[in-house]
């Protein structure tokens, strides 16, 4: 018996030394100060006054312990329950500054974490004996996610973890030898990624699972962070022009910012995962795990040099199947995001219009000539009206305003833009903090344009873009076409901190009719297919996102009872095309198909069946194009490797031939085209209403 507490003794006393190695993180006595003020601050001044209770600690507790160990990889259930007798005393803690229980949960998730990391590479340095041929599975993110109750249970999940990373790289065609080092060069990375972090780390990711249990726009910026924020919102960047988040332990691309290199490049899209990254050509470094920060400083670089990114597509591609995206830095310029314009023609069973297409990739303004009184400063409104004159020119029937992937910008000029087409009236209220609404946000000129309108949303459109679509519904100025939008409706400030700084949402903006933006969003009077997951992007699918509420509307002259009149038929003749256009059916059936993939959160662990399920995702979206070159005339693919080759030769996949008639080939946008087809109608079916510009203000 003696024997045998001695070797436990022994044992524990290894393991104790190994962990006594890595010094426990404690908080500093700026930090202390810091949380005292940022839990004044949100109990004062944050819109939802929410109290700090025994209520917020428990949902304190649970919100950090799901942002250190998502797939509950990690902690134990016995962890769980150790940490459960601060469940109701985070407030009182975070009130007084006292930091203890965060750091000592904190310091046990990374010793757990470097354990698991140390057993993988072991697992693997000893040549891991997977079999590939028996029918087991893994599920990525699993529904129920429960708190493993011993390590033999945690030790078999990781093993098919380790099991499903090594079958995805067999995939990819690299060899035994080959992924084996990868992997346990990809674990090492992560243990000194681990090993850097700091009580700023620490302190950074406590107070922001703190501070998202207000709002997900209400976070604190560490003195590091507010470097990289403030760069970013200068737009001064020399780097690809995306913005990136953390998302367990990928780093994920949440926006490109348009007239950025991503966006020019135009391959790299929101949802899409960053799993590596390369200088010029040089060899990927693989970066799953690593912290954001230290990817982003990986992408950052001098303007004219060249970054390779190894990517997990978002949608649209087989998980397995990751791509290379090469993206030469740049700034992102102010002159890149301006607005742009073109012509489309397009007939209905009437006749063919000329319809202008305005895309506004974001709300800008040039704040510092603006202020300098430069009469030739940059903004949004002043280019649109250019443009809008040169449309007068050209004849157009009506016009399209394209805000598709608009994330927003300056509130101003949403307003000033609002200006352009709706009579004099106020275009937003805003209800702040101590309830007090303020509707300064007004039209007060006459509008440069009276002539059909439709204006195009998708899910990314968000903040001023939903101002400027919800002000053209409410006035009944146009039709808003296309998906419900992003749900934005809050306003952030900055304020000081002792240490870094916080930013809060203290208001919250309303329609003129009444209902806020915020979570909602625009539904759109006609809806058209959403590319993105609705259910993954947007305010409705954060956790802690402010509800939807309304306060009273104002009365303004309106013109909705003649566009509403026409929206059922309109949506009649809408349907009736979108059953026979085969790039819309197209569309549909393939959003369908990666829908019903993406309900599948278990993954084979098998190879042949991995292989299997691979090509059989590549053939159903083979037979979906071959059915749309079918219904156009075209000659379908003999195989998905012939696809393939034909769209790396000629992307858009039409055959060569006879130019479009149309100044724009609208095959590769099939949503424009409705839109446009939509407003066409729109023109017919009110005849009296042609296209009337008058003379631009500016």
């Amino acid at each position: 018996m003696k024997s045998v507490n001695y070797i436990v003794f022994l044992i524990l006393f290894v393991v104790s030394q190994a962990l006594a190695d890595i010094e426990p993180l404690t908080a500093t006595r700026g930090q202390t100060k810091t949380t005292v003020g940022m839990v004044e601050m949100l109990g004062t001044k944050h819109y939802s006054s929410q109290p700090l209770n025994d209520e917020l600690s428990g949902e304190l507790l649970d919100n950090y312990l799901d942002t250190l160990d998502p797939w509950r990889s990690y902690f134990l259930a016995e962890d769980i329950e150790a940490f459960n007798r601060w469940r109701t005393s985070l407030d009182d803690s975070l009130k007084r500054g006292e930091l203890g229980p965060a750091f000592e949960i904190f310091n046990v998730y990374r010793n757990r974490v470097l354990d698991r990391l140390n057993s993988n590479i072991a697992l693997l340095k000893n040549g891991p004996e997977f079999d590939f041929t028996i029918d087991e599975s893994y599920t990525v993110d699993p529904e129920d996610k429960a708190w493993q109750k011993s390590k033999a249970a945690l030790d078999d999940l990781w093993r098919r973890r380790v099991k499903d990373s090594y079958l995805r790289l067999k995939l990819a065609g690299k060899e035994d030898d080959e992924i084996a080092g990868q992997l346990i060069k990809r674990y090492r990375n992560q243990v000194k990624q681990l090993e850097k972090r700091d009580a700023e780390d620490v302190f950074q990711v406590f107070m922001n699972t703190y501070t998202t249990l207000y709002d997900p726009h209400t976070n604190y910026f560490s003195p590091r962070q507010l470097e990289n924020f403030n760069i970013s919102m200068s737009l001064s960047l020399e780097g690809i022009g995306a913005v990136l988040q953390a998302e367990d332990e990928y780093t994920q691309v949440v926006r490109v910012v348009p007239g950025g290199p991503a966006d020019k490049q135009g391959e790299l899209e929101p949802q899409d995962k960053i799993i590596g990254v390369g200088e010029g050509d040089e060899a990927i470094r693989d970066v799953i795990g690593w912290r954001l920060d230290d990817v982003v400083d990986l992408i950052r670089g001098e303007k004219g040099t060249t970054v390779r990114l190894e990517v997990l597509p978002g949608r649209g591609e087989p998980s397995d199947t990751s791509k290379l995206i090469s993206i030469v830095r740049d700034e992102v310029k102010l002159e890149e995001q301006a607005a742009q314009s073109r012509v489309i023609e397009l007939g209905t069973e009437g006749e063919r219009h000329r319809l202008g297409v305005i895309d506004i990739p974001a709300f800008y303004l040039d704040f510092e000539a603006y202020r300098n009184r430069d009469p030739d400063y940059k903004s949004t409104t002043r280019d649109v009206a250019r443009i809008l004159g040169e449309l007068k020119n050209e004849n157009v029937d009506g016009i399209i305003i394209d805000l598709r992937n608009n994330g927003g910008g300056s509130l101003h000029e949403a307003t000033t833009l609002t200006d352009l087409f709706v009579q004099p009236g106020p275009v937003v209220q805003i209800r702040h903090t101590n309830q007090t609404i303020s509707r300064e946000y007004r039209s007060r000129t006459e509008p440069a344009y009276e002539g059909p309108l439709l204006v195009l949303i998708n899910r990314l459109s968000a903040s001023a873009s939903e101002i400027f679509a919800a002000a053209i519904q409410d006035y009944g100025r146009g039709l808003v076409v296309g998906t419900r939008s992003f749900g934005k409706g809050t306003v952030q400030v900055l304020a000081p901190l002792p240490e870094g700084q916080l930013k809060l949402t203290e208001s919250k903006f309303y329609r003129i009719s009444g209902g806020s933006t915020q979570h909602r969003g625009v539904l759109p009077d006609i809806s058209l297919p959403s590319i993105y997951d609705i259910e993954e992007i947007g305010e409705s699918s954060q956790e802690h996102a402010l509800p939807w509420d309304e306060i009273h509307g104002i009365p303004v002259n309106d013109d909705k009872t003649s566009r509403d009149s026409l929206v059922p038929l309109l949506k009649s003749r809408h349907a009736e095309r979108a059953a026979r256009d085969p790039d819309f059916i197209f569309l549909k059936e393939k959003l369908a198909l990666f829908e019903k993939q993406r309900e599948d959160n278990r993954v084979s662990l098998n190879l042949d069946e991995r292989k299997r399920e691979k090509a059989e995702s590549e053939r159903a979206l083979l037979v979906l194009e071959n059915k749309r070159r079918a219904a156009k005339g075209l000659q379908p693919y003999a195989s998905v490797e012939a696809w393939e080759e034909a769209q790396d030769t000629n992307p858009s996949g039409e055959e060569a031939g006879e130019p479009s008639s149309d100044p724009v080939s609208l095959d590769d946008d099939p949503l424009l085209k409705e839109a446009g087809l939509i407003l066409a109608d729109t023109i017919d079916l009110s005849r009296d209403g042609g296209a009337r510009l008058v003379q631009s203000r500016q």
